[in-house]
Protein backbone atom coordinates (compact mmCIF):
# COMPACT_ATOMS: atom_id res chain seq x y z
CA UNK A 1 0.00 0.00 0.00
CA UNK A 2 2.90 2.38 0.55
CA UNK A 3 3.32 2.82 -3.22
CA UNK A 4 -0.31 3.99 -3.39
CA UNK A 5 0.33 6.58 -0.68
CA UNK A 6 3.45 7.78 -2.48
CA UNK A 7 1.41 8.11 -5.65
CA UNK A 8 -0.90 10.46 -3.77
CA UNK A 9 1.89 12.65 -2.45
CA UNK A 10 0.31 15.71 -4.07
CA UNK A 11 -2.72 15.30 -1.82
CA UNK A 12 -1.79 17.14 1.39
CA UNK A 13 -4.26 15.04 3.37
CA UNK A 14 -1.96 12.06 2.92
CA UNK A 15 1.24 13.78 4.06
CA UNK A 16 1.20 12.33 7.56
CA UNK A 17 0.13 8.95 6.24
CA UNK A 18 3.37 8.89 4.30
CA UNK A 19 5.20 9.24 7.60
CA UNK A 20 3.23 6.36 9.13
CA UNK A 21 3.51 3.37 6.76
CA UNK A 22 1.53 1.20 9.19
CA UNK A 23 -1.59 3.03 8.02
CA UNK A 24 -1.09 1.33 4.66
CA UNK A 25 -1.75 -2.14 6.10
CA UNK A 26 -4.58 -4.09 4.47
CA UNK A 27 -6.29 -4.37 7.88
CA UNK A 28 -6.71 -0.58 8.12
CA UNK A 29 -10.05 1.01 7.20
CA UNK A 30 -10.54 4.78 7.35
CA UNK A 31 -13.77 6.46 6.28
CA UNK A 32 -12.48 10.06 6.46
CA UNK A 33 -8.73 10.17 5.74
CA UNK A 34 -8.56 13.98 5.69
CA UNK A 35 -10.10 14.15 9.17
CA UNK A 36 -7.72 11.50 10.51
CA UNK A 37 -4.75 13.37 9.01
CA UNK A 38 -5.91 16.56 10.73
CA UNK A 39 -6.23 14.83 14.11
CA UNK A 40 -2.82 13.15 13.83
CA UNK A 41 -1.28 16.49 12.90
CA UNK A 42 -2.82 18.10 15.98
CA UNK A 43 -1.64 15.24 18.23
CA UNK A 44 1.83 15.59 16.76
CA UNK A 45 1.84 19.32 17.48
CA UNK A 46 0.94 18.70 21.11
CA UNK A 47 3.58 16.01 21.58
CA UNK A 48 4.01 13.84 24.65
CA UNK A 49 3.31 16.61 27.15
CA UNK A 50 -0.36 16.87 26.13
CA UNK A 51 -1.07 13.21 25.29
CA UNK A 52 -2.91 10.55 27.27
CA UNK A 53 -4.04 7.06 26.27
CA UNK A 54 -7.44 5.63 27.22
CA UNK A 55 -7.83 2.00 26.29
CA UNK A 56 -9.96 -1.07 26.77
CA UNK A 57 -8.13 -4.30 27.66
CA UNK A 58 -9.76 -7.59 26.60
CA UNK A 59 -9.59 -8.04 22.81
CA UNK A 60 -8.04 -4.57 22.47
CA UNK A 61 -4.65 -4.92 24.15
CA UNK A 62 -5.01 -8.70 24.19
CA UNK A 63 -5.28 -10.95 21.15
CA UNK A 64 -8.72 -11.91 19.93
CA UNK A 65 -7.49 -15.08 18.20
CA UNK A 66 -4.40 -17.01 17.19
CA UNK A 67 -4.28 -19.69 14.50
CA UNK A 68 -8.07 -19.32 14.14
CA UNK A 69 -8.59 -20.14 17.81
CA UNK A 70 -10.21 -17.49 19.99
CA UNK A 71 -8.02 -16.46 22.92
CA UNK A 72 -9.13 -15.99 26.49
CA UNK A 73 -10.23 -12.92 28.48
CA UNK A 74 -9.86 -11.79 32.10
CA UNK A 75 -13.13 -13.45 33.09
CA UNK A 76 -12.46 -16.58 31.08
CA UNK A 77 -9.09 -17.07 32.77
CA UNK A 78 -11.12 -17.67 35.94
CA UNK A 79 -14.01 -19.42 34.21
CA UNK A 80 -11.74 -22.00 32.56
CA UNK A 81 -9.51 -22.62 35.58
CA UNK A 82 -9.44 -25.06 38.46
CA UNK A 83 -10.49 -22.24 40.79
CA UNK A 84 -14.13 -23.02 40.10
CA UNK A 85 -16.19 -26.21 39.95
CA UNK A 86 -17.39 -27.95 36.78
CA UNK A 87 -20.96 -27.11 37.76
CA UNK A 88 -20.08 -23.42 37.94
CA UNK A 89 -18.33 -23.61 34.57
CA UNK A 90 -21.48 -25.00 32.95
CA UNK A 91 -23.59 -22.21 34.42
CA UNK A 92 -21.11 -19.55 33.27
CA UNK A 93 -21.02 -21.04 29.77
CA UNK A 94 -24.82 -21.00 29.61
CA UNK A 95 -24.81 -17.32 30.60
CA UNK A 96 -22.22 -16.55 27.91
CA UNK A 97 -24.22 -18.37 25.24
CA UNK A 98 -27.33 -16.41 26.18
CA UNK A 99 -25.94 -12.90 26.74
CA UNK A 100 -22.97 -12.60 24.35
CA UNK A 101 -25.16 -12.70 21.21
CA UNK A 102 -27.17 -9.88 22.78
CA UNK A 103 -24.00 -7.87 23.48
CA UNK A 104 -22.90 -7.93 19.82
CA UNK A 105 -26.36 -7.85 18.21
CA UNK A 106 -26.32 -4.82 15.86
CA UNK A 107 -30.13 -4.76 15.70
CA UNK A 108 -30.52 -3.98 19.43
CA UNK A 109 -30.06 -0.51 20.86
CA UNK A 110 -27.62 0.25 23.66
CA UNK A 111 -30.56 1.21 25.88
CA UNK A 112 -32.06 -2.22 25.33
CA UNK A 113 -28.76 -3.94 26.10
CA UNK A 114 -27.91 -2.00 29.29
CA UNK A 115 -30.11 -3.84 31.83
CA UNK A 116 -29.27 -7.18 30.25
CA UNK A 117 -25.53 -6.53 30.61
CA UNK A 118 -25.98 -5.60 34.28
CA UNK A 119 -27.99 -8.78 34.70
CA UNK A 120 -25.22 -10.84 33.07
CA UNK A 121 -22.34 -9.36 35.08
CA UNK A 122 -24.34 -9.65 38.34
CA UNK A 123 -25.06 -13.33 37.78
CA UNK A 124 -21.41 -14.03 36.93
CA UNK A 125 -20.20 -12.26 40.07
CA UNK A 126 -22.66 -14.16 42.24
CA UNK A 127 -21.48 -17.47 40.82
CA UNK A 128 -17.81 -16.60 41.34
CA UNK A 129 -18.40 -15.49 44.92
CA UNK A 130 -20.09 -18.83 45.59
CA UNK A 131 -16.89 -20.62 44.54
CA UNK A 132 -14.85 -19.05 47.39
CA UNK A 133 -11.93 -18.17 45.12
CA UNK A 134 -8.61 -17.66 46.93
CA UNK A 135 -6.56 -14.57 46.13
CA UNK A 136 -3.29 -16.45 46.60
CA UNK A 137 -4.06 -18.66 43.60
CA UNK A 138 -4.68 -15.89 41.04
CA UNK A 139 -1.06 -15.48 39.91
CA UNK A 140 -0.65 -19.18 39.15
CA UNK A 141 -3.99 -19.25 37.33
CA UNK A 142 -2.96 -16.36 35.07
CA UNK A 143 0.44 -17.96 34.43
CA UNK A 144 -1.21 -21.20 33.28
CA UNK A 145 -3.71 -19.47 30.96
CA UNK A 146 -3.31 -18.85 27.22
CA UNK A 147 -3.78 -15.08 27.50
CA UNK A 148 -1.64 -13.11 25.06
CA UNK A 149 -1.13 -9.41 24.53
CA UNK A 150 -1.17 -8.22 20.94
CA UNK A 151 2.06 -8.28 18.95
CA UNK A 152 3.97 -5.06 19.58
CA UNK A 153 2.70 -4.70 23.15
CA UNK A 154 6.12 -4.16 24.67
CA UNK A 155 6.98 -1.30 22.34
CA UNK A 156 3.54 0.20 23.06
CA UNK A 157 3.84 0.13 26.85
CA UNK A 158 7.56 0.90 27.07
CA UNK A 159 7.45 3.91 24.74
CA UNK A 160 4.51 5.43 26.61
CA UNK A 161 6.37 4.91 29.88
CA UNK A 162 9.56 6.36 28.44
CA UNK A 163 7.73 9.54 27.41
CA UNK A 164 5.66 9.75 30.64
CA UNK A 165 2.37 9.47 28.76
CA UNK A 166 -0.50 8.59 31.16
CA UNK A 167 -2.34 5.36 30.29
CA UNK A 168 -5.82 4.58 31.60
CA UNK A 169 -6.87 0.96 31.09
CA UNK A 170 -10.65 0.95 31.33
CA UNK A 171 -11.90 -2.62 31.48
CA UNK A 172 -15.17 -4.46 31.98
CA UNK A 173 -13.10 -7.49 32.98
CA UNK A 174 -11.66 -8.44 36.36
CA UNK A 175 -9.17 -5.84 37.56
CA UNK A 176 -7.16 -8.23 39.75
CA UNK A 177 -6.61 -10.57 36.81
CA UNK A 178 -5.82 -7.70 34.45
CA UNK A 179 -3.17 -6.30 36.78
CA UNK A 180 -1.65 -9.75 37.22
CA UNK A 181 -1.44 -10.17 33.43
CA UNK A 182 0.43 -6.92 32.80
CA UNK A 183 2.66 -7.60 35.79
CA UNK A 184 3.59 -11.02 34.42
CA UNK A 185 4.30 -9.50 30.99
CA UNK A 186 6.47 -6.93 32.80
CA UNK A 187 4.69 -3.85 31.44
CA UNK A 188 2.82 -2.59 34.50
CA UNK A 189 4.62 0.75 34.59
CA UNK A 190 4.02 3.70 36.90
CA UNK A 191 2.17 5.67 34.22
CA UNK A 192 -0.69 3.11 34.13
CA UNK A 193 -4.00 3.40 35.98
CA UNK A 194 -6.54 0.56 35.90
CA UNK A 195 -10.29 1.05 36.27
CA UNK A 196 -12.13 -2.27 36.32
CA UNK A 197 -14.20 -4.73 38.37
CA UNK A 198 -11.99 -5.48 41.34
CA UNK A 199 -12.52 -8.44 43.62
CA UNK A 200 -13.16 -7.92 47.32
CA UNK A 201 -11.50 -10.52 49.56
CA UNK A 202 -12.13 -11.24 53.23
CA UNK A 203 -9.42 -11.36 55.93
CA UNK A 204 -8.57 -14.91 54.84
CA UNK A 205 -8.08 -13.93 51.21
CA UNK A 206 -11.33 -15.54 50.05
CA UNK A 207 -13.55 -13.77 47.50
CA UNK A 208 -16.59 -12.23 49.20
CA UNK A 209 -17.79 -9.83 46.51
CA UNK A 210 -16.77 -7.15 44.01
CA UNK A 211 -15.93 -3.55 44.83
CA UNK A 212 -18.00 -0.60 43.64
CA UNK A 213 -20.44 -0.48 40.77
CA UNK A 214 -20.29 -2.99 37.96
CA UNK A 215 -18.40 -1.90 34.86
CA UNK A 216 -19.70 -3.65 31.76
CA UNK A 217 -19.33 -3.11 28.03
CA UNK A 218 -22.04 -0.47 27.69
CA UNK A 219 -21.74 1.70 30.82
CA UNK A 220 -18.18 2.95 30.40
CA UNK A 221 -19.44 6.51 29.96
CA UNK A 222 -20.86 6.43 33.47
CA UNK A 223 -17.65 4.82 34.69
CA UNK A 224 -15.64 7.59 33.05
CA UNK A 225 -17.72 10.27 34.72
CA UNK A 226 -17.39 8.52 38.09
CA UNK A 227 -13.61 8.71 37.68
CA UNK A 228 -13.61 12.45 37.05
CA UNK A 229 -10.97 12.97 39.77
CA UNK A 230 -8.52 10.91 37.73
CA UNK A 231 -9.13 13.09 34.70
CA UNK A 232 -8.95 16.30 36.75
CA UNK A 233 -5.40 15.34 37.73
CA UNK A 234 -4.60 15.08 34.02
CA UNK A 235 -6.21 18.36 33.05
CA UNK A 236 -3.27 19.48 30.92
CA UNK A 237 -3.36 16.21 28.93
CA UNK A 238 -6.00 17.38 26.47
CA UNK A 239 -5.04 15.15 23.52
CA UNK A 240 -6.29 11.57 23.58
CA UNK A 241 -5.76 8.34 21.71
CA UNK A 242 -8.62 5.97 22.52
CA UNK A 243 -8.44 2.26 21.73
CA UNK A 244 -11.36 -0.14 21.95
CA UNK A 245 -13.00 -3.16 20.35
CA UNK A 246 -16.64 -2.41 21.08
CA UNK A 247 -19.01 0.43 20.32
CA UNK A 248 -19.41 0.73 24.08
CA UNK A 249 -15.74 1.73 24.35
CA UNK A 250 -16.33 4.96 22.44
CA UNK A 251 -17.43 6.81 25.59
CA UNK A 252 -14.40 5.97 27.75
CA UNK A 253 -13.02 9.51 27.39
CA UNK A 254 -16.24 11.29 28.37
CA UNK A 255 -14.76 12.18 31.76
CA UNK A 256 -12.03 14.29 30.12
CA UNK A 257 -13.34 17.81 30.57
CA UNK A 258 -10.97 19.75 28.33
CA UNK A 259 -10.58 17.61 25.24
CA UNK A 260 -8.76 19.26 22.37
CA UNK A 261 -8.17 16.34 20.01
CA UNK A 262 -9.14 12.68 20.18
CA UNK A 263 -8.22 9.86 17.81
CA UNK A 264 -10.40 6.77 18.16
CA UNK A 265 -8.93 3.45 17.00
CA UNK A 266 -11.27 0.46 16.94
CA UNK A 267 -10.41 -3.23 16.66
CA UNK A 268 -13.17 -5.05 14.78
CA UNK A 269 -12.60 -8.69 15.70
CA UNK A 270 -15.94 -10.38 15.02
CA UNK A 271 -19.08 -10.07 12.85
CA UNK A 272 -17.14 -7.92 10.39
CA UNK A 273 -19.77 -7.90 7.64
CA UNK A 274 -22.49 -6.85 10.06
CA UNK A 275 -20.53 -4.25 12.01
CA UNK A 276 -17.96 -2.65 9.69
CA UNK A 277 -20.15 0.27 8.61
CA UNK A 278 -21.10 1.06 12.22
CA UNK A 279 -17.47 0.96 13.29
CA UNK A 280 -16.41 3.17 10.38
CA UNK A 281 -19.07 5.70 11.37
CA UNK A 282 -17.87 5.70 14.98
CA UNK A 283 -14.10 5.10 15.02
CA UNK A 284 -11.59 7.21 13.10
CA UNK A 285 -9.48 4.15 12.28
CA UNK A 286 -10.90 0.62 12.17
CA UNK A 287 -8.57 -2.38 12.28
CA UNK A 288 -10.18 -5.53 10.91
CA UNK A 289 -8.82 -8.85 12.17
CA UNK A 290 -5.53 -7.19 13.11
CA UNK A 291 -3.82 -8.98 16.02
CA UNK A 292 -1.09 -6.34 16.40
CA UNK A 293 -0.54 -2.90 17.89
CA UNK A 294 1.39 -1.88 14.77
CA UNK A 295 -0.91 1.01 13.85
CA UNK A 296 -1.00 2.46 17.36
CA UNK A 297 2.78 2.09 17.61
CA UNK A 298 3.32 3.74 14.23
CA UNK A 299 1.17 6.71 15.20
CA UNK A 300 2.86 7.00 18.60
CA UNK A 301 6.31 6.84 17.00
CA UNK A 302 5.33 9.75 14.78
CA UNK A 303 3.76 11.82 17.58
CA UNK A 304 6.50 11.19 20.13
CA UNK A 305 9.45 11.67 17.75
CA UNK A 306 10.77 15.25 18.21
CA UNK A 307 12.12 15.24 14.65
CA UNK A 308 8.55 15.30 13.34
CA UNK A 309 7.50 18.43 15.26
CA UNK A 310 8.56 20.65 12.36
CA UNK A 311 6.29 18.64 10.06
CA UNK A 312 3.17 18.95 12.24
Amino acid sequence: MLHLLLFRLSDSNWFHFLQIPELGKSTVHIQEPARVEKIISALCGGGASKLQIITDFDMTLTRFAKNSKKRTTCYNIINESTLISDECKIKLRDLLNFYYPIEIDPSRSTEEKLPLMIEWWTKVHELLVGEKIEKSKLAKTVRESDIELRDGFRVFFDELHKHNVPVLIFSAGIGDVLEEIIQQFDVYHQNITVVSNFMDFDENGVLKGFKGEIIHVYNKREGALHNSKHFEQLESYSNIILLGDSLGDLNMADGVQKQENILKIGFLNDKVDQLLNKYLASYDIVLVNDETLDVANGILKYILNPKHLLDC
